[in-house]
């Protein structure tokens, strides 16, 4: 087996000039990727801030991309990006974002509660949304209660793009809609398409990407951000989303919720800055396309 690189720090400096002293043939960006890969453990915590300041003594380790040791610390959550009132996330799929009845330790929640807290023993971080266990993607969390309730309290206005890439069942015959309906939610915690006037309103707009006679690749884009809105929206059209049980689906190729959160744009509560941030179309959805089709 490899083994992991450790370097000792012997003067205070930040992270990222130490790394690239340590590797100076690699290049800045690939040795950045190595930071925002959760690669970097310093001390025995994961470091992903490039100006993280380093002390006299410190142990900084190289782990190896899929080790036991990265997986444990980071349970493949991946850091976007980091300030001090934001942390934005890329969650795979598989892990809760917060804690339920049922599950209350392995949670997206825990992990970077754990991270904050590695670098101030004080910090905590504040959940704004959330994404379903199987679904995964980007995420955002605020760092203050105060940028939490800013947040919600003015989501519409912050939140300039939200979209997601869904892998449905059957070839969707309108190659691009918008469906707009209301929303209740069951006994048993489902959601289903309500009467006009009863529930919440929803609305969903999606442009087919791939697709065959099998499965469509949609690209989504949430109006509204009702729980469950997408599964509940592609079932209304006969269309689910696959590996959705709950919501009509009867195959499950991925082995997984067949949903990718892929785009997150805003304004910065406290810059007023605009940041958007976009993540690639898992490659699992992908395969289920032939590669030398034409788009739709």
């Amino acid at each position: 087996m490899q083994k992991q690189p450790v370097f000792s720090v012997r003067e205070e400096m930040q992270l990222l000039p130490f790394l690239l002293e340590k590797y100076p043939g690699k290049g800045r960006n690939k040795v950045k990727s190595l930071l925002t890969r959760g690669q970097v453990m310093v001390g025995n915590r994961v470091v992903t801030r490039h100006d993280h300041l380093l002390g006299a003594g410190d142990k900084v380790t190289i782990l190896q991309t899929g080790s036991v040791k990265q997986r444990e610390l980071m349970a493949g959550i991946k850091i976007v990006y980091e300030d001090e009132f934001l942390l934005v996330v890329d969650k795979p799929p598989g892990l809760l974002s917060m804690a339920t009845d049922e599950e209350k330790e392995r949670t997206a929640y825990r992990i970077l509660n754990e991270y904050v807290q590695g670098h101030n023993g004080g910090a905590r971080i504040f959940i704004v949304h959330r994404l379903d266990r199987d679904t995964s993607g980007l995420m955002m969390f605020a760092k203050t209660a105060a940028v939490k309730n800013q947040l919600q309290d003015n989501w519409k206005d912050i939140i300039l793009e939200r979209s997601y890439m869904a892998l449905v069942e059957g070839e969707v015959k309108e190659k691009q809609g918008t469906i707009k309906t209301w929303l209740k939610e069951s006994s048993t915690k489902t959601m289903y398409v309500s009467r006009p006037g009863e529930g919440v309103i929803a609305i969903t707009h999606y442009v087919v990407v791939e697709q065959t006679p099998e499965y469509s690749l949609l690209a989504v884009q949430l109006e509204t951000g009702r729980k469950n809105q997408i599964r509940v929206h592609m079932q209304s059209i006969g269309h689910s989303v696959v590996g959705d049980k709950r919501y009509g689906s009867k195959r499950n190729p991925l082995e997984r919720l067949g949903l990718h959160a892929q785009v997150l744009a805003f304004k910065h509560p406290i810059s007023g800055e605009t940041l958007r941030f976009e993540t690639k179309i898992p490659k699992r959805f992908k395969s289920l396309f032939p590669v030398n089709k034409p788009p739709v």
